[in-house]
């Protein structure tokens, strides 16, 4: 039996080996799309990640004989905690061999970490807020991932039930052909939205005119979910991590917004083109040739993601949506853009769905985050 050494990732060496093992456990694997490695190191980074303001967290490496086998981080967000009276610790950055002792070991420390905190369950994979990557995927390891959807290999969330944890939150994402004409019923319906609401388009000429709207729309996220029993509003510091982190991949003509009368944002939708091939073959690097693929796939893409969406409570069901469509499509006919794929909607979230549903929709991808109440594990 192989003796199984957990470490606790203390040194820029440590690290190193932290953020590559997943790269190197998936080397073979065409679907899988490795991160950014300097965006690794900042999420640990105080400076580059706000979240760390109110959070505390520990990452481990399993190791066999000397290599490494896993990975995971432990994390608390006190600001769950303490507002939402949420006594969890999350994992996530949870990578393993297809030995379930070695998952075993790690989802240990996860519970060990819960019990020495006085937190009552653990929940992951899932990262330090409701903005990070989330969800074990348990349906389309054939597909390639998106830039902000985790992959995994089908064997992870065996483990995990074998270990006891069990289903807490369910995503669904979907892949769709773009019509090429966009019907009638839809423009005629979007152009009355609009006439009775006084909503208007903002049409932008560079992203320099979308400065101003950024931290309009991270507010208008937390008016959208504040009725979530697990969401926390995003702080000032958070929003500028995610513009300075997320703006320089933006094309203004893959954001929507939408104003009322009295020019106050209602609504908006971020859509990207895919840069899922381009960060597999920048292979977690920007320089020397990173940058250029990241550039060619912004520029001409079959592909494109949905990423989010944001409606003011006093504007949902009253048929925004059909707004916000009508302007995707138009700026996806412009691009070229054949492909959409969402990325992960939370299975009940119907009001984003209702988005695709007269274009044939094909849910491709399931994942799900896993829980465990302390103290009635099964191992």
């Amino acid at each position: 039996m192989n003796v199984i050494t957990i470490l606790e990732v203390k040194t820029d060496a440590d690290l190193k080996n932290f953020i590559k093992f997943p790269m190197e456990l998936y080397k073979s694997n065409e679907n899988y799309v490795p991160p950014l490695i300097n965006d690794e190191k900042n999420i640990w980074n105080p400076r580059e990640n706000a979240a760390l303001d109110y959070s505390e967290f520990k990452k481990y490496l399993a190791y066999i004989d000397g290599k490494v086998v896993g990975r995971i981080a432990v994390m608390i967000n006190h600001k769950e905690v303490n507002e939402l009276k949420i006594k969890k610790v999350r994992f996530g950055w949870l990578d393993f061999i297809d030995d379930i002792e070695v998952s075993k070991a790690l989802i240990s420390k996860a519970t060990d970490y819960a019990r020495e905190k006085g937190m009552s369950k653990i929940e992951g994979p899932m990262g330090f807020t409701n903005l990070d990557k989330a969800g074990m995927l348990t349906m389309g390891f054939d597909k390639t991932a998106t830039m902000i959807g985790l992959y995994n290999f089908d064997y992870y969330p065996q483990h995990l039930e074998k270990l006891g944890l069990v289903k807490e939150k369910e995503w669904v994402e979907f892949e769709l052909d773009f019509p090429e004409v966009l019907s009638e019923k839809v423009q005629k319906f979007s152009n009355l939205i609009a006439e009775k609401y006084k909503l208007r388009v903002l049409q932008f000429k560079n992203k320099k005119e979308i400065l101003p709207y950024v931290e309009p729309m991270f507010r208008l996220l937390d008016e959208t979910y504040k009725t979530l029993s697990t969401y926390t509003p995003i702080t000032d510091e958070q929003i500028k991590t995610y513009r300075e982190k997320y703006f320089g991949f933006i094309d203004k003509d893959y954001i929507v917004c939408i104003v009322d009368e009295h020019n106050e944002l209602i609504s908006f939708a971020i859509t990207m083109p895919s840069y899922s091939k381009a960060l597999q073959k920048a292979n977690g690097k920007l320089f020397p040739l990173g940058w250029y693929h990241f550039l060619q796939a912004g520029k001409k893409n079959l592909r494109a993601n949905f990423y989010l969406i944001g409606i003011h409570p006093d504007y949902q069901r009253r048929g925004v949506t059909s707004i916000i469509f009508k302007e995707i499509w138009r700026n996806f006919s412009k691009k070229g853009v054949k492909i959409l794929e969402t990325n992960p909607e939370l299975e009940e979230n119907k009001s984003v769905q209702v988005l695709w549903q007269d274009y044939n929709p094909v849910n491709h991808k399931r994942r799900r985050t896993y829980a465990m109440e302390i103290g009635n594990e099964k191992q």
